[in-house]
């Protein structure tokens, strides 16, 4: 049973997401939206100086008294990653998505914010990218490892977080004053590689060399992102390249869901 404020926001993202689906002012098209939430006082938050940064963000940093989390996933439509799966740079299609759902997201927190306001709350968001240390390329709040805290995923291969329905989107965050009922995370990896299945595709279809099975040179992914950001420099800041996200069979879906009952009963 979820929470007063569980479902103000979920009610808000999807409202929020279908006024834009039917916009003509947005050339990029999204599927339904998926929500989750964390208690801001989780321990695993004290971890993320560890894992992601020495600098990175607590919640209560960004907003004193914090008493959630609320992290969504905007999945994109089939067509954008399908668009990125040839060709040397990042198709325009895929640099259009980046900077059009950026853009959407700062959009999206306004929005909730004003929302929580008329009810009585607080909430900081958090901008969808550029927060990070561009010397050290270390994020100060990471949206992924903040959304596997709130259980809407696991990580892949390829460094990104893999939810219900896939990889290929963008994550937003809120961190919240009102208390949410907390999502619970999942108990096995989406990941087909770590869930002990065959497949790293994502480490073949990653040009450049960066992903390797157990490593990943992120001075080199971020030297591709910087020349695609060159290439597609007319349509805003589009440090991206995707190649290693789309058209793999985690792109759009959990592709270990069939296969958790078989890990579990092996557990």
């Amino acid at each position: 049973m979820t929470s007063p404020v569980n479902d103000l926001i979920i009610r808000g993202i999807a409202s929020f997401m279908e006024d834009t689906r039917s916009s003509a002012a947005f050339r990029t098209r999204w599927q339904e939206p998926l929500v989750a939430f964390a208690d801001a006082r989780d321990p695993l938050f004290g971890h993320l100086g560890q894992w992601v940064s020495p600098d990175h963000a607590m919640p209560q940093g960004l907003l004193p008294g914090a008493g959630s989390v609320a992290v969504y996933f905007l999945p994109f439509e089939r067509d954008v990653p399908r668009s990125n799966r040839t060709g040397g740079h990042a198709s325009d299609q895929w640099a259009h998505a980046y900077v059009e759902t950026n853009a959407l997201i700062t959009s999206l927190n306004v929005h909730l914010t004003g929302l929580l306001r008329a009810h009585g709350l607080t909430a900081a968001g958090i901008p969808p990218t550029h927060n990070f240390d561009q010397d050290r390329l270390m994020s100060h709040w990471s949206h992924r490892h903040v959304a596997w805290i709130a259980g809407l995923g696991t990580f892949g291969v390829h460094r990104m977080l893999i939810t219900e329905k896939g990889c290929c989107g963008r994550l937003g965050s809120l961190v919240i004053s009102g208390e949410c009922e907390p999502t619970a995370r999942p108990g096995y990896e989406f990941c087909l590689h770590r869930h002990g299945r065959t497949c790293l595709a994502c480490v073949k279809k990653c040009r450049a060399g960066a992903l390797q099975k157990d490593s990943f040179d992120r001075r080199l992914c971020y030297s591709i992102l910087l020349q695609n950001a060159r290439v597609h420099e007319k349509k805003g800041l589009a440090d991206v390249c995707g190649k290693c996200l789309s058209t793999v069979p985690c792109s759009h879906t959990n592709p270990a869901r069939k296969l958790a009952p078989l890990r579990e009963a092996d557990g």
